[in-house]
């Protein structure tokens, strides 16, 4: 057997482990556009370069990375993935989420409530995996069918998905990854894949205040025959000034959730909403749930405060929505780190945003901080700083100055990292560490 493994990042790595396990005499190569890879196996067959993608052909079973769109492997008879490996071997109901933005966050929540659900059921477990940094194929051996697997899905995972999670969950759609995607649309028909196959019974849970595609969710889940739950909305989970509800149930105050934003109001109402019938309207463990999630590293975390300057890592916001609602989260004046390597999204409601609150600056940094500002610009007369060092020491005592006691500072990038860090994990850490030693 001869086995393609097209890609070789953290999922492309799973792949082989798992491969290599599953058939063990397989003749498996690696391609890669890189032109040097690292952690590769001993004795590992490997082509790599610009034009590696093209010599995939004559292989029984080529399996795509996420990141490498379908289309790049045309002269492949066929491809297959780890999502759709998963999701076809999985004994263990999957609940799914993906969107633009909120769906690391909701799948963590909706794990923290499953867990409390089952804290006096140690024989079933809660896998919480995929996007969210941990490889399914690596879990996929020690999933039991009595366990619950919460998956978090990219569009670059759904893109070629041919089957659904028994229940899918949908957060807000913005347009991202424009530069991978042919446009607008080829991504949300990427992230809607999730509903594509959901049968009688399963569930399809949404927001239905996102205008834009809220009433296409609509369409397929009326053309899929799957139970239509959407929220904030009575028939799901909804919130108001004091409490978070389920339908007429009232089931904490706003202020148990540890995570600040409206736009965490509603990734509570997609988890509560996601695990409702799951966990036979557990209304304790749905509340225990919700309070005891303090938040995923890199997300809107305050990580220090310097002269009653208070320092908010949000580096994982990696587009203009997640800089919005770290904006709306706050009504202190505000000093924002925005820019990175660009993923064709447009500035110009950042900026409408910016022009709207109490904006002291805007820092603009990294490879597009040039399209950044002139966006922002566009929209305000708000002060805008370009600064093009690569060192965030500099970058956190820029804002440092800008700022004035009372204030808050977030790096709320907007873009992705990969211009100057390793990840957006690691242009959180240096910002973390910028800001203990100021």
């Amino acid at each position: 057997m001869k086995i393609a493994i097209v890609g070789y990042g953290v999922e492309g790595r799973s792949n082989y482990r798992y491969y290599r396990a599953k058939y063990p005499e397989a003749e498996i190569v690696i391609f890669d556009e890189r032109a040097q890879l690292d952690d590769t196996p001993e004795g590992a067959q490997l082509v790599l370069g610009g034009r590696a993608f093209a010599q995939v052909k004559g292989f029984d079973l080529v399996l795509r990375s996420p990141s490498v769109a379908p289309d790049r492997i045309k002269q492949a008879d066929y491809h297959w993935s780890a999502t759709r490996e998963f999701l076809r071997q999985s004994p263990a109901p999957i609940i799914g989420v993906t969107g633009s933005k909120g769906k690391g966050t909701t799948c963590s929540l909706i794990a923290s409530i499953l867990r409390q659900h089952l804290a006096d059921r140690p024989e079933r477990h809660v896998h919480l995996l995929g996007n969210i940094g941990v490889p399914a194929l690596d879990v996929l051996p020690s999933v039991g069918e009595d366990d619950i697997v919460v998956y978090e899905l990219s569009s670059f995972q759904l893109w070629d998905c041919t089957q659904s999670p028994t229940i899918a969950v949908v957060t807000m759609i913005e347009p991202d990854h424009l530069n991978v995607h042919r446009d607008y649309r080829d991504y949300i028909q990427a992230k809607l894949h999730i509903l594509d196959y959901q049968h009688d019974g399963d569930t399809a849970v949404y927001n239905q205040s996102d205008s834009e595609s809220a009433e296409l969710i609509g369409h397929i889940v009326a053309s899929t025959q799957a139970d239509d739950l959407p929220y904030p909305y009575r028939k799901g989970a909804r919130f108001d000034e004091q409490y978070l509800y389920m339908g007429e149930t009232k089931l904490c105050p706003v202020s148990r959730l540890q995570l600040p934003g409206r736009h965490n109001l509603l990734n509570a109402c997609a988890a509560i909403s996601a695990t409702w019938e799951i966990t036979d309207h557990d209304s304790e463990a749905v509340a225990k749930g919700l309070g005891a999630f303090e938040g995923l590293p890199h997300r809107l975390k305050l990580v220090g405060e310097v002269g009653e300057v208070k320092f908010y890592d949000d580096s994982i916001a990696t587009t203009p929505g997640s800089a919005i609602a770290a904006i709306q989260s706050f009504t202190q004046p505000k000093v924002l780190i925005v820019g990175g390597s660009d993923k064709g999204a447009d500035y110009h409601g950042l900026g409408k945003v910016i022009d709207q609150s109490d904006m002291r600056a805007v820092l603009a940094i990294g490879a597009n901080r040039a399209k950044v500002a002139e966006q922002i610009m566009d929209e305000t007369d708000r002060p805008v700083v370009m600064l093009p060092t690569t060192d965030m020491a500099e970058i956190v005592r820029t804002a440092y100055d800008l700022a004035r006691p009372g204030d808050v500072v977030i790096l709320s990038p907007a873009a992705a990292s990969f211009d100057m860090f390793k990840s957006y994990a690691d242009r959180g850490e240096q910002f973390i560490k910028a800001v203990d030693t100021l």
